[in-house]
């Protein structure tokens, strides 16, 4: 278990580094649009991030 769960966290980094090292100012352009939202907008997409991902999880499983 603990094998996949480092497989999975290193395949996160290597997909969060991508488009930093592809595109580093609409990464910038990115991370300030984001730092405007307010807590709730947040929340929102977060939630839909983590139930995305669980779909998605179910579905390959």
């Amino acid at each position: 278990m603990w094998h996949e769960l480092l497989v999975a966290l290193a395949l996160l980094l290597v997909i969060e580094g991508v488009l930093p090292f592809l595109a580093p100012s609409l990464m910038r352009r990115v991370l300030l649009e984001v730092a405007q939202q307010n807590n709730r907008s947040l929340r929102v997409s977060g939630l839909l991030s983590m139930l995305a991902g669980v779909a998605f999880l179910y579905l390959i499983n």
